[in-house]
């Protein structure tokens, strides 16, 4: 993606199955489990930017000792920053207990932070809030009694944080914080809670008070918990927690909207955000790693046990698309496979587009997730040489030399565009970013004939279009085409996400913005006062009333629109516009329908909501968030 946005974070969870001892025997190290949750967390460093935490949890400490560690960082590079500290905790102890001490469990358990069974690992990607310590996750809520404690991380974002706020101070609460961590967090603590006044108030007259402690820890219903705690969220979700007991959980939102896999063996339960993160970490088969069911929870005692829950009801099943076509890591085969139909499903446009002339294009993408749809594109024009091939051999008697070029011709191929990484746009603030990306990318000259070719370049997606605008139309103009055409991998973004990804504000949508502009142009802007009558008088809002200004528009005349707006007057080059289209899309990703920022179907009525507010908020000027 040649624009710059904020995502979903990531999150990496070990649950060691055998005694600890048993991991520095086998892998001859004590640090087994953190070594292994440092991959996981690298391997999804896409996922954050902003910073990262760690937590860890002893089982069966004896009272007095510390159970729970925790580090978080902002630091540019925040895994190793973290993993740095934790490492040197191990350092220290190795010149405290020498060779002895670091091949006893027992020994690092008493005497080492981070040496425990549970762990739990977090990469932050903030779509809103400001970047401080206090935003990274995990989130600790602490207690004197264990099984009252809380460890919690997310990739989430909830469309209903006021309604969880009141039912929070209705419980009687005084939240500090009006934020989704934090009243997920309180609504998960307030529940855990009640679990244990539950467990405490059955036993309180078998058990003295010290007895009943280890009752409650051995008895605590996660799942009851996460029932009781996930039935108001309206979001997407896969939230992590591990209790001070030791017991840890994974549940995912009814309609899947946010990834979350496991794998497990007699040894260890792993979760992840992504599939790729599992294999490079623990070298397993893909097919041995499984996806947590949406509106599920994986649980995992404090025994070690583990199984999957229903906690709500699931839904239609409408996991991100987008997700696939740009955010998770391309190596996940699956993923892999679709960004490359992505491409090649692009075809029969690119062809049209470039009125069928091969030997005057040159194809190309723009860095670097969009490689994989660029091979597909590629695979798709060499399936029709081949087409073309065979229908002049059978059907006529070329030349030889006819012949000749007809089978060595190929489609010409080039990088023209290379992004500066020493040059990094997502860390300006908004004023400044333009006078940036006209320097990010450079381009490769004397490879394009001035005047005579036309380019082709695939991008991923087109959300802001402000890169292209602003300097890789400029960079590949300086090559002097006939013609540039842009294409998308991905359909027209055309509304906000509120699930995570940070899409919210509609007048940073290229695709709505040439749609605003076709309404001026054709006389129609009275629609833009419909629609804002309408989101504001209607309080219940289950319907998505800013799909009405896309209706008097085919998808090619917003394409057009958009590629206007992009084409400044120093362009000299005819510029061109090709989407994927939403049929194509669901072809290419069959398994994952989530594509409510292309179509306007939010799966839940939380996200309707946010919609019709961002409409309301871009017609009134507030630029903010609708969620």
């Amino acid at each position: 993606m040649s624009d710059q946005i904020k995502h979903e974070c990531g999150i990496a969870m070990i649950r060691l199955r055998k005694e600890p001892q048993y991991y520095i025997e086998k892998y001859g190290s004590p640090l087994y489990a953190p070594n292994r949750l440092y991959v996981l967390m690298q391997k999804q460093i896409n996922r954050g930017q902003d910073g990262a935490g760690v937590a860890n949890i002893k089982l069966d400490t004896k009272p007095g000792t510390r159970y729970i560690s925790r580090y978080r960082s902002i630091e540019p590079q925040a895994v190793n920053y973290i993993f740095d500290k934790i490492y040197k905790k191990y350092k220290k102890a190795k010149k405290l207990g020498g060779k002895k001490g670091m091949n006893n469990a027992q020994w690092l358990k008493e005497n080492v932070a981070f040496s425990g069974e549970v762990w739990l690992g977090h990469l932050r990607y903030g779509t809103h809030g400001e970047n401080s310590i206090e935003t990274c996750h995990p989130f600790l809520k602490q207690n004197n009694w264990r099984s009252r404690n809380l460890v919690m991380a997310g990739n989430f974002n909830m469309t209903n944080v006021e309604e969880l706020f009141s039912k929070l101070v209705q419980l009687g609460q005084h939240p500090k914080e009006k934020t989704d961590t934090v009243t997920v967090m309180e609504k998960v603590g307030h529940f855990l809670d009640e679990e244990n006044q539950r467990i405490f108030d059955k036993y309180k007259h078998q058990y003295s008070n010290e007895q009943i402690t280890a009752v409650i820890e051995n008895e605590i219903d996660v799942a009851r918990i996460l029932k009781r705690s996930c039935r108001d969220f309206d979001g997407g979700y896969a939230m992590a927690g591990i209790i001070g007991n030791g017991s840890s959980f994974v549940v995912r939102d009814p309609s899947g909207i946010r990834p979350a896999y496991y794998y497990a063996d007699e040894e260890i339960v792993v979760v992840a955000s992504e599939k790729p993160a599992i294999k490079s970490a623990f070298n397993v088969d893909y097919k041995q790693i499984k996806e947590i069911k949406p509106g599920h929870a994986l649980v995992i005692n404090k025994d070690g046990s583990y199984a999957e829950h229903e906690i709500l009801p699931a839904r239609e099943k409408k996991s991100c698309s987008f997700e696939r076509i740009y955010f998770s890591r391309g190596t996940d085969p699956d993923i892999y496979r679709e960004r490359k139909a992505l491409g090649r499903a692009l075809v029969p446009q690119v062809l049209k587009a470039i009125d069928f002339d091969l030997k005057n294009s040159v194809f190309s993408y723009i860095p670097n997730t969009a490689e994989t749809a660029f091979l597909g594109m590629i695979e798709g024009l060499e399936d029709y040489l081949s087409a073309k091939r065979r229908e002049v051999l059978l059907e006529g008697k070329p030349h030889l030399e006819d012949l000749e070029e007809l089978l060595n011709f190929r489609p010409r191929v080039e990088k023209l565009v290379s992004k500066d990484v020493k040059l990094r746009t997502f860390i300006t603030n908004d004023s400044d970013r333009d006078a940036m990306v006209a320097n990010v990318y450079d381009t490769t000259y004397e490879v394009v004939r001035a005047g005579l070719d036309t380019l082709v370049v695939i991008d991923d997606s087109i959300v802001r279009g402000t890169t292209l605008e602003k300097s890789i139309l400029t960079t590949l103009d300086k090559l002097n085409p006939k013609r540039i055409i842009i294409v998308s991998s991905a359909p027209q973004i055309r509304f906000p996400d509120c699930y995570g990804i940070d899409m919210s504000k509609l007048r940073e949508f290229i695709a709505f913005r040439a749609t605003v502009e076709l309404l001026k142009d054709k006389g129609m802007s009275y629609l833009l006062d419909e629609v804002y009558e309408k989101c504001n008088t209607n309080q219940i809002l289950t319907e998505n009333y800013v799909k009405a200004l896309y209706e008097p528009f085919t998808d090619q005349e917003i394409s057009d629109k958009v590629a206007d707006i992009i084409t400044t007057d120093d362009i000299h080059a005819e510029v061109k516009v090709l989407y994927q289209t939403v049929d194509n899309l669901h072809k290419c990703i069959p398994d994952h329908s989530g594509d409510w920022y292309f179509t306007g179907d939010f799966p839940t009525s939380g996200g309707m909501r946010v919609v019709n507010r961002a409409f309301a908020n871009y017609m009134e000027g507030k630029v903010v968030r609708a969620y």
